[in-house]
């Protein structure tokens, strides 16, 4: 039987795109691996023209960034009706809008942090709320134009009003929930485990995710069972939430200094996950028994229109 015929999209022009390049890549090996017909796409504005004239049976989406995980690019291949990866067109902009993805989430009873939405120009005049608080996009990934206000702050980072800002004017201040990060994966309709994100940086930003000895991982993550299994029904519930299809990753801190059990709070849904060899979902994969190449080829073997 003929394998399938994979093309892999990478790249574009958001923020993200050395992160989707390295992701894309590593896919693309893997599936390769695994006895795939793979074409890589480093994806630009022709996008359309070229999915039409290469005509693959499948379309692995390996794109960080607006452009890739917003809704847009699964709302073409819909048009195009070529199955793809990952969730459809309505969870992609839910999850991508952390507004709007906060309110379908709490309105399913997960819990979620107290925010405000302002302009930049706003924000930098003074405290929004008392610190410490946190700044960030409503709508970017991997932790760009993200800023802690500490306590010890006198006024908001000023940083926010450079004229290379692209992340847009409306921001999102939400208050700052101290202690330890943890992350589940959902792959399908399972949970995998749990894992906690050790890093001597200020907080779990692009370095910590994308540098080698940005960050450690412990998984299991060291937490009392009932904690684990809290994390892992509430990805559950979050994917589920939001409509995600195929494998997300959904992110958490947790306070295990607030009361007996701690405060848990959601921070988002993450519907286009890294998959580098720095990468959270392979190595939650691995720990369920799966291989990268197992996890790439039941991506695309999952991959569907109508998501």
């Amino acid at each position: 039987m003929m394998s399938k015929h994979v093309a892999v999209l990478m790249g574009g022009w958001s923020n993200e795109r050395p992160v989707s390049l390295k992701s894309g890549r590593e896919c693309s090996d893997a599936l390769q691996r695994a006895g795939y017909r793979v074409t890589d796409i480093d994806v630009g504005r022709d996008i359309a023209t070229v999915l039409m004239e290469l005509k693959p049976d499948v379309v692995f989406n390996a794109l960080h960034g607006p452009f890739g995980e917003s809704g847009m690019i699964q709302g073409l291949l819909e048009l195009l009706q070529l199955p793809y990866t990952h969730s459809g067109v309505l969870a992609s902009a839910l999850a991508m809008d952390k507004h709007q993805a906060k309110i379908v989430l709490k309105a399913a009873g997960i819990p979620v942090t107290d925010h405000l939405i302002m302009h930049r120009a706003d924000v930098a005049k003074a405290h929004a709320m008392p610190p410490p608080y946190v700044i960030k996009p409503i709508a970017d990934g991997s932790s760009f134009g993200v800023f802690i206000v500490k306590g010890d702050h006198a006024h908001p980072p000023q940083e926010i009003l450079r004229e290379d800002w692209n992340s847009g004017d409306e921001v999102m201040v939400e208050r700052y929930i101290p202690g330890r990060e943890l992350t589940c994966a959902v792959m399908g309709d399972v949970a995998l485990g749990v894992t906690e994100i050790v890093t001597d940086l200020q907080f779990y930003n692009y370095e910590a995710k994308y540098a080698k000895g940005g960050s450690h991982h412990l998984i299991p993550a060291p937490l009392q069972p009932n904690i684990y299994d809290k994390v892992q029904k509430l990805s559950l519930k979050a994917h589920a939430a939001l409509g995600c299809r195929g494998v997300s990753r959904t992110d958490f801190r947790f306070n295990d200094k607030a009361g007996p059990d701690g405060e848990l709070v959601c921070l988002e849904v993450n519907t286009q996950p890294g998959m580098t060899e720095t990468s959270l979902v392979p190595e939650q994969a691995k720990f369920a028994g799966h291989s990268f190449e197992e996890l790439v080829s039941w991506m695309v073997e999952d991959a569907s229109c109508n998501r």
